[in-house]
């Protein structure tokens, strides 16, 4: 997958989450695809786009070092920002082997701790 297929993903998550009600804190925070608010909670949201479904599910790609990196970022995030509420880590699979105008999302609220 490329770059902008990537891109591509992120961004149709972002409106995803803006028709739900989430309010987007930021996109492309250093390990973090989107930052966004779900009410009173931040939301740390791995994004994983797929045009080829030959290989593993995409949440399967969120390894355990991939999430340390997350976590990691994500107290630099709240600190940087000086933010003391409830956070969690989602992961959002965009499936798009069919392309992007038929691409499908499905939203894993609370993926890992």
């Amino acid at each position: 997958m490329s770059r902008a297929e990537g891109m591509q993903g992120e961004a149709l998550v972002a409106r995803y989450l803006r028709e739900r009600g989430y309010r987007l804190a930021a996109h492309g925070y250093r390990e973090i695809d989107l930052i966004a608010w779900d009410g009173d909670v931040l939301c740390f949201v791995e994004v994983k786009t797929r045009t080829n479904l030959d290989m593993a599910l995409p949440r399967e790609y969120v390894t355990p070092q991939k999430q340390n990196k997350l976590r990691k970022t994500a107290r630099m995030y709240l600190a940087e920002k000086r933010l003391d509420c409830p956070a969690r880590f989602d992961v959002a699979e965009v499936y798009a082997e069919h392309g992007f105008n038929e691409a499908r999302i499905e939203y894993l609220e609370n993926a890992f701790q």
